[in-house]
């Protein structure tokens, strides 16, 4: 049996993420850290009173708070950053004390505590504007703002510590998530292009809508830590790129499939200098570990029009 700490736990993930944890028979205890400055207690909703998921406050850029979290975890699935990446160019400073220095105090409370398995969030938006359409983990990341560079500077920080600890831990280059969970975002496009279809508000591209993104829902987000995390040993990689080849779309076409399946609202295309990262990603590596997702692109569309509609709370996988 295993106790899990969750860092971030209460933001858009952590929402999925947490409940998969207090189902699975091989966790009898979690521990969500998170000081609540951009996750909210509504995405713990449903999972407390038996005393299998409990909350730790506490902030990552402070030590003390992540070595009391961890004190006898055997797993940590670090999730706690600074997201929304084209923002954190006004946010540097404040991106790197957290996604960078907040990430080494995840790997030395880790190093000293004993824990067994660490598994970092990362993301293919590391890869930048790359100019091959099938990136693998064997291209050299290229980010192109603070966001990414602090994701790639944190795998770095993992590797240093496998080397030092005896900690299994893996980086998930995660695709860009959509799709309905408790902690739910609207700044992600597709969410974001959801909403403004289901209240009648064009929806505004950005560049010419060429770029390329991999897209994975929420839930198979999730479903991609829990395994990295209970399973370390089918994750023996030190990262890997999580998503489908299938669902890797472009910007303008996210936008043609929310027009077809929430509502036919007018697409708007803004010029744009900097329209943001483009990526083509290659998922081939992820088949070592026996996961793929479940969701399609259009399934998780649906799903997000139909909560918001009726109102639901919970994902309804």
């Amino acid at each position: 049996m295993s106790h899990v700490l969750v860092t971030g736990g209460c933001g858009y993930i952590g929402s999925a993420l947490v409940p998969q944890l207090r189902a699975d028979d091989r966790v009898d205890r979690v521990t969500v850290m998170d000081d609540l400055s951009s996750g909210s207690p509504r995405a713990l909703t449903g999972q407390l009173g038996d005393g299998t998921v409990r909350f730790h406050n506490g902030n990552i850029r402070e030590y003390g708070d992540v070595e009391a979290a961890a004190r006898d975890a055997d797993t940590i699935i670090h999730l706690a950053a600074i997201t929304g990446a084209a923002s954190t160019h006004d946010r540097r400073e404040e991106t790197v004390a957290t996604n960078y220095e907040g990430t080494r105090n995840v790997c030395t409370a880790a190093g000293k505590t004993g824990v067994n398995t660490l598994v970092l969030a990362s993301s293919c938006n590391i890869y930048g504007r790359a100019p091959t359409t099938d990136i693998d983990e064997t291209v050299e990341p290229a980010p192109i703002n603070p966001y990414a560079e602090t994701k790639r500077d944190a795998e770095t920080l993992l590797r240093e510590t496998t080397a030092e600890f005896d900690v299994d831990g893996v980086a998930l280059r995660m695709a860009t998530n959509y799709g309905h969970a408790p902690g739910v975002r609207f700044n992600l496009v597709v969410n974001s292009f959801v909403f403004q279809a289901l209240t009648s508000r064009p929806l505004t591209v950005y560049g010419d809508g060429s770029n390329w993104r991999p897209f994975i829902h929420v839930e198979d987000a999730a479903r991609a830590y829990r395994a990295a995390a209970l399973n370390p040993d089918d994750w023996n990689r030190d990262v890997y790129n999580v998503g489908s080849n299938a669902g890797n779309y472009r910007i303008a076409e996210i936008a043609e499939i929310v027009s077809e399946e929430v509502a036919p609202v007018d697409v708007t295309y803004l010029e744009d200098e900097h329209p943001g990262p483009s990526y083509h990603v290659n998922f081939d590596r992820l088949a070592e570990t026996g996961f793929e997702p479940e969701w399609t692109l259009r399934e998780g569309i649906r799903d997000l029009r139909d909560a918001l509609v009726e109102g639901r709370v919970t994902s309804s996988n």
